[in-house]
């Protein structure tokens, strides 16, 4: 499941393609695509291309963008297998990405989510700058959910119907993902991440800025109170949570907000 809009990259769009419908070891039977809004020629070439190749490409198009909650909402109930893989539309996939999470899944039925860790690039592919790992067993991501966001979105595969269980993707501003991660959890779905790397994805410096910002805050804010309310959290969480994002979101400038970021939430890579 992938979501494409006016203002991505054709050139990274092919790539990220390329990795998830080509250059992998167990290929998908279908690639649910919802063409967010009006994009532009390069963009329609590059779903034209796939789809002349005879490749398994469902694209459902949006008369206006509507954003990533209500898009991946649509690929969710537009996919006809039970095991969704998800992908952003500017990132690479490793060559064996859905060859490890399908074994996992294979050999621990009982799993409803299964993530895993990310290597982040600038420019060219090899020139990585940081990486997110992430607990891996139940337990432990459960406990890391009470203060950020367990899985890295792009390397998610899960199942349909406990995803729809839980109320699908829902509208949550740049939290759409950890939204649905916390309602799951209030299903009682079983997480893990399988301690590899399984997408290298495309920053750029002005990543680091697009984490702040008064809008963001409050955002995540508002996820902090529903997580206090449904009692995923105490107070003691919710206040050290909620003063720690304000801290790093509002008060520090872009500069030093990369700096943070980069030095408490990555793995520098050497």
């Amino acid at each position: 499941a992938m979501s494409v809009y006016k203002k991505d990259s054709a050139e990274f769009f092919d790539r990220a393609l390329q990795s998830v419908m080509i250059k992998q070891t167990i290929l998908p039977n279908e690639v649910v695509l919802i063409v967010d809004g009006p994009v532009g020629d390069e963009i329609e070439s590059v779903i034209k291309n796939y789809q002349e190749k005879g490749l398994q490409l469902n694209v459902i198009r949006l008369q206006k963008n509507g954003g990533l909650g209500n898009a991946l909402r649509l690929a969710v109930e537009n996919c006809s297998n039970e095991l969704i893989a998800r992908m952003d539309s500017d990132d690479v996939a490793v060559e064996n990405r859905f060859e490890q999470q399908l074994k996992i899944l294979q050999e621990n039925p009982e799993i409803d989510v299964v993530g895993g860790d990310i290597t982040e690039f600038i420019g060219e592919e090899e020139n990585i700058v940081s990486k997110r790992e992430l607990p891996t067993n139940n337990a432990d991501i459960k406990k890391y959910l009470k203060k950020r966001c367990p899985f890295n979105h792009m390397t998610v595969m899960f199942k349909k119907q406990t995803v729809l269980r839980a109320g699908n993707y829902q509208d949550w501003f740049c939290n759409e993902d950890y939204y649905l991660w916390l309602r799951m959890h209030l299903c009682e779905s079983i997480f893990a991440n399988s301690g590899t790397i399984l997408v290298n994805v495309r920053v750029g410096k002005e990543m680091y800025q697009r984490r702040g910002g008064r809008k963001y805050y409050k955002s995540e804010k508002r996820l902090q109170k529903f997580m206090l309310k449904s009692k995923i959290i105490g107070l003691g969480t919710y206040l050290s949570n909620v003063l720690k994002r304000f801290v790093v979101q509002v008060l520090m400038p872009n500069k030093l907000r990369g700096w943070a970021f980069k030095k408490f939430a990555r793995t520098k890579v050497k």
